[in-house]
């Protein structure tokens, strides 16, 4: 488990993180939003123990990370934003020399470099070099090389930047793969969608600080208004339909009609009746969901990939 608890760090007069806190449990994702600035990778370097915070506390499985204690780095598989490999080497040289940095030698890296590259769907390429790779499979390689200790807490920052959608799944399959295994993953991305199909839990910085952690669902959940319902009519409304009781408002487009409600069990049987009483006929209905780019937004007043 990795508890992050009154996190501070500034640069001059940039306050760039300000008593920042989250836990990630073991075997879960955990996705770190933000916008550009919003201190994410701050927070990743100090949780790695590469940069020192000015007050708080991280603690990898009850023991404290910093650069002065290195044992809990030990248990730590870090993908960095930028790739960290050599172009000139095979993927399997490169996989060699970071094992190396590892303590790793002999048939037991061996082992480790064929389920490493088996995982990320490199194994076909294994001798190329790397500096044939396409950008996808560079950042591939970048997962494989942190996951050759087996760490159990894997932190990715912005693994997909850039990557093609055959490598973004293949990437996504991995991660899956080992969440189901029990690692722990500390996310981060530009991308709501990855969030949606990786992250259990999500915390959201702006500003240094985190501004909302909720479980996905929860997170959802801060809406003033949280289900848009899609009635589709048997026939246009060619008349304006007027005010409908428990909806906060309402458009129409040929025979869609697109209601806003608060609670679907209260609001929507009063909305349709009154539809019925309207002299109105329907179809079919469905609901959608608010989404997670619609939770950032209003929160923070801009897309996440401004």
């Amino acid at each position: 488990m990795l508890e992050v608890v009154g996190l501070r760090k500034s640069f001059g007069d940039i306050e760039a993180v300000k008593d920042v806190s989250f836990v990630v449990e073991d075997g879960s994702c955990y996705g770190l939003l933000g916008p550009n600035g919003a201190g994410k990778t701050t927070v990743i370097s100090i949780v790695t123990g590469t940069m020192d915070a000015d007050g708080g506390t991280v603690r990898l499985d009850g023991e404290p990370v910093g650069k002065d204690n290195p044992e809990p780095k030990r248990k730590i598989g870090y993908v960095p934003q930028d790739i960290a490999l050599y172009s000139e080497l095979s993927a399997i040289d490169n996989l060699r020399f970071f094992g190396s940095l590892y303590g790793l030698y002999g048939r037991h890296l061996a082992n480790r470099i064929e389920a490493c590259l088996e995982l990320t769907g490199l194994q076909d390429r294994a001798k190329d070099p790397v500096a044939e790779y396409s950008g996808g499979m560079k950042r591939r390689l970048n997962i494989a090389a942190a996951l050759l200790h087996e760490p159990h807490f894997v932190i990715l920052d912005e693994p997909t930047v850039g990557v093609d959608p055959q490598s973004r799944n293949a990437i996504f399959e991995a991660l899956e793969h080992l969440i189901s295994r029990g690692k722990t993953v500390l996310y981060t991305t530009h991308y709501m969608e990855e969030v949606e199909r990786l992250c259990s839990r999500v915390a959201i910085m702006d500003h240094g600080s985190v501004i909302a952690e909720e479980s996905l669902a929860g997170m959802k959940k801060l809406l003033p208004s949280q289900n848009e319902v899609f009635v589709e009519l048997d026939y246009p409304a060619y008349e304006p339909i007027g005010d409908l009781p428990g909806v906060l408002s309402h458009s129409v487009d040929g025979t869609l009609l697109t209601l806003e409600v608060i609670d679907l069990t209260r609001d929507l049987p009063r909305a349709l009746l009154a539809l019925t009483d309207k002299g109105m006929k329907y179809v079919s209905i469905r609901t959608q969901e608010s989404s997670l780019e619609q939770v950032f937004l209003h929160l923070t007043g801009r897309l996440l990939r401004d």
